[in-house]
């Protein structure tokens, strides 16, 4: 079984070179507790450094967004712009590839090779990467039969996440929450973090099981709106929550909305749970979102980024449509062909 404790990720607007530089910075601090050896160390300052300038010099609006993720002992790089996107993308791509001057000249092609794990997405409208580094070993990891991403981001201002989310997958079942701590800052965090410990305690308890739970563990907190789904071969999707965190099944052909009643864990709720069953489609996607994102996106913007690295899709759906005053959160869920 594998219980992965949901991440946040830094923000970091490319407006200049200082911003890539503090990007760089930040992303070495936050390894120096793991010890990497120097060649893992540089191969993500060289990430960090190429995407950064990338941006800054053939970007519109970019933005660099880190996630460290602890537990992993991963570091993911967001980037992301509003255009004007790579016109010749498969020559951009190549090996030593750079335009312009005072980049390192590695090209995506050799960030390609140099992360362990490298994906990208460009149109006219703007173009989003993911890039991944991690020690050597990771790199062998068998492809889980489900895959995830997530992006999560604090409100303006804030230096904490009032959103929490974690996942647990096992053998033919996977089960996700989303939290959504009342207001933002600190103390919506508290909220957030209150009802991930209760459901990592249990994570495949089902969904109506388990929001009562989280009833009773955030009263002593501001509260917070939850959603919890749990997923079983063959595939269907159990889910229930309380108020505005949304969750979507998009695939080619079907947009399943997943409602959950109003009401705020740990304030007030139905006394009884309810849970709801949708079977999934095939090659759906699920998609959670808290309410710092908009929630009338057209699936069909995103059609392309559905079979691609899940993160590519979150990021896009936050970048696109984040309302920019609270904290944001996009969880996408590919259930893979154990659930099919």
């Amino acid at each position: 079984m594998e219980v992965i404790r949901g991440w946040c990720h830094h923000a970091f607007p490319v407006t200049d070179a200082s911003r890539v530089g503090e990007a760089r910075r930040f992303a070495a601090k936050a390894i120096e507790p793991w010890g990497w050896p120097e060649a893992d160390a540089g191969r993500l300052s060289l990430v960090v450094t190429e995407l950064g300038t990338n941006l800054m010099r053939h970007a519109v609006d970019g933005a660099l967004w880190i996630a460290v993720k602890d537990g992993l002992q991963e570091v993911e790089v967001l980037a992301l712009d509003r255009g004007p996107g790579i016109a010749d993308l498969p020559r951009a791509m190549q090996d030593g590839h750079s335009t312009g001057t005072g980049s390192p000249g590695t090209g995506l092609g050799a960030l390609r090779r140099l992360a362990d794990d490298f994906d990208l997405a460009s149109s006219p409208e703007g173009t989003v990467c993911v890039a991944r580094v991690r020690l050597p070993p990771a790199r062998t990891t068998r492809r889980p039969a489900a895959r995830l991403g997530a992006v999560s981001l604090c409100a303006p201002g804030e230096t904490v996440c009032g959103d929490g989310w974690a996942a647990a997958l096992d053998e033919g079942r996977l089960s996700l929450l989303v939290a959504d701590g009342l207001g933002h800052g600190p103390l919506a965090a508290v909220a957030a973090c209150a009802a991930v410990d209760v459901f990592l305690e249990q994570p495949f308890a089902r969904p109506d099981a388990l929001l009562p739970q989280l009833h009773a563990a955030l009263r002593t907190t501001r509260g917070a709106a939850v959603f919890a789904a749990h997923l079983t071969a063959p595939g269907s999707m159990c889910w229930t929550g309380a108020g505005n965190v949304l969750g979507r099944l998009v695939s080619g052909t079907a947009d399943n909305t997943l409602t959950t009643p109003h009401g705020t864990a740990g304030l007030q709720m139905r006394l009884k749970a309810e849970s709801s069953v949708q079977p999934l489609p095939a090659h759906a996607v699920a998609v959670v979102c808290t309410d710092g994102v908009a929630t009338r996106w057209r699936s069909e913007d995103f059609a392309a980024l559905l079979p691609r690295d899940p993160a590519l899709l979150a990021a896009s759906i936050a970048w696109r449509h984040g309302r920019g005053r609270d904290d944001a959160t996009v969880l996408v869920l590919q259930p893979g062909e154990a659930f099919d």
